[in-house]
């Protein structure tokens, strides 16, 4: 099976961002003195993995869902149903909410104080604008009137409690 042009392009972008991130950061703080105190990098690597696991945790809950609206030969990552249980009852966009963290959680175990309090929160923005303008003119598109009315009765995300819980249940 082949991935559409924009997966493609999503993926090169994230790559980008936390590589190039990391990179920049790592090079600003290498000679900082919080960058070289080894209990300030114990905590944040300990938070950082935790924060990664939610992640990846929110992507794979998030995709198990979404599998079900693959319906016959299509590109991997795409959907040509709109899926509206599980988790998606919840919030419109599970994983790429989950996905706003992999930068926070990447900043924290690599140590770097300039990508935790700079770098990664501009990364989020650029997440969540990506989310708003790209992903939701793609599905608006793909599914018309379904999606309008669902995008009515289901928020982007949500940070109810029992949402959180799906959404970063471990399986």
């Amino acid at each position: 099976m082949k991935t559409s042009i924009s997966v493609i392009i999503r993926i090169f972008l994230w790559l980008i961002m936390l590589i190039g991130g990391a990179i920049y950061s790592l090079i600003k703080d290498w000679n900082t003195v919080l960058f070289n105190a080894v209990i300030f990098h114990i905590i944040s690597a300990i938070i950082g993995c935790f924060i990664l696991i939610l992640a990846f945790r929110a992507a794979a809950n998030g995709g198990k869902e979404l599998a079900k609206g693959r319906i016959g030969n299509i590109p991997r990552l795409e959907t040509n149903k709109l899926i509206t249980t599980g988790i998606y009852s919840c919030m419109r966009h599970p994983i790429l909410f989950g996905l706003t963290l992999l930068p926070l959680g990447w900043a924290l175990l690599l140590g770097s104080p300039t990508f935790i309090t700079i770098v990664a929160p501009l990364e989020i923005i650029f997440i969540i604008v990506m989310v708003i303008i790209f992903e939701e003119m793609e599905v608006k598109k793909k599914f018309g009137v379904a999606y309008k009315n669902y995008s009515e009765d289901v928020p982007m995300v949500s940070f109810k409690k029992s949402c959180l819980l799906v959404l970063f249940k471990k399986r």
